[in-house]
């Protein structure tokens, strides 16, 4: 028989971590996202805008939808932090898009999920499933499904495993048992919003698209800002700084799944070995990676102001560089 308790069981026996169901209903946290447009806080990001409306309510996805099976994945790994580095030489990659594309890796497990529950189902139900693909504001269902609270730098916090988590979600029309809410447990802490070197958390929970160095190093076409280059440091694509600072991340199981350990070209490289490749050799590391977002160009833009800000902070390696020159 299907029920919550099975699918969970199921989700966990594919690789799943956390697995928990929201409802699909009216959640207050659902309306902050078009005030946040206004603000515009969304930058380039124009596909927001347009798709606004149904990330309103997934049933304007799904009109059938009852509630919202949420998954969530650790994918950190056996690493230190960008932030316990002293060589300025070295290129930080986001610990997401070290290792395999999780669109396809997540994508996959929640595609056998949903065939099994269409199999155990007694009777049809209509579903869609998404991992960070569609119109869907999966922070919220998240915390609605018991998974963990969104914190004050955005991201879901789990009291158990952090906030180092992949989030996939199925809506369908099925009416299971939901989970509780997940309380908010961030408290007075603000190291997140301190530790930011562009201060893109510009309140709890709020985030500026424009000064984040993910969004500057990902999102953004064209030239970074002249007046955000040196505060992105040698960040070539995204940033962790404000998960990193984070208590609850303090001790964090570490993942043995092969998909998320790191790939020889991104573990611990430096800018100097980036600089070198070809743009070839950029789009063959690309392969099979989150970070092919940003293709080719823009990873050599982000290279390339990465390596002057760690020119300018003097490293050994940079002072090579000149010499070698």
């Amino acid at each position: 028989m299907l029920t919550s308790s099975t699918i969970k069981d199921k989700a966990r026996g594919l690789g799943f971590d956390l697995c928990g169901i929201a409802p699909a209903g009216d959640l207050p946290e659902l309306t902050f996202f078009r005030e946040w447009l206004e603000r515009g806080y969304a930058g380039e990001m124009t596909y927001l805008h347009r798709s606004a409306a149904r990330r309103a309510d997934v049933r304007n996805v799904l009109p059938s939808a009852r509630t919202v099976v949420v998954t969530a994945t650790n994918y950190n790994t056996d690493r230190p932090y960008s932030t316990e580095c002293a060589d300025a030489g070295r290129a930080h990659v986001a610990r997401y898009a070290w290792g395999d594309d999780y669109h396809d890796v997540i994508g996959g497990r929640l595609d056998a999920l949903l065939s099994w529950m269409r199999h155990e189902a007694a009777e049809p139900f209509e579903a869609r499933a998404y991992v960070d693909t569609g119109p869907v504001q999966e922070r919220v269902y998240a915390q609605h499904a018991g998974i963990g609270w969104i914190g004050k730098n955005t991201c879901v916090i789990n009291p158990e495993i952090g906030s180092w988590i992949f989030l996939g979600v199925i809506i369908c029309s099925l009416p299971l048992e939901v989970d509780l809410a997940a309380l908010d447990r961030c408290g007075t802490c603000t190291l997140c919003l301190e530790a930011c070197p562009t201060g893109a958390i510009v309140a709890p929970g709020v985030l500026d698209s424009n000064r984040c160095i993910s969004y500057l190093t990902i999102e953004l076409r064209g030239d970074i800002p002249e007046a955000m280059r040196a505060a992105i440091g040698t960040h070539i694509y995204g940033c962790d700084i404000c998960q990193e600072v984070c208590p609850w991340n303090a001790t964090p199981p570490r993942s043995p799944d092969r998909a998320w350990q790191p790939r020889s070209v991104w573990d611990r490289v430096d800018l100097l070995t980036l600089a070198g490749c070809t743009d070839d050799e950029l789009a063959d590391s690309l392969r099979g990676s989150a970070m092919r977002r940003t293709r080719v160009q823009g990873l050599r833009r982000n290279i390339d102001t990465a390596l002057g800000n760690a020119c300018d902070a003097e490293t050994p390696a940079t002072r090579r560089r000149r010499t070698d020159s």
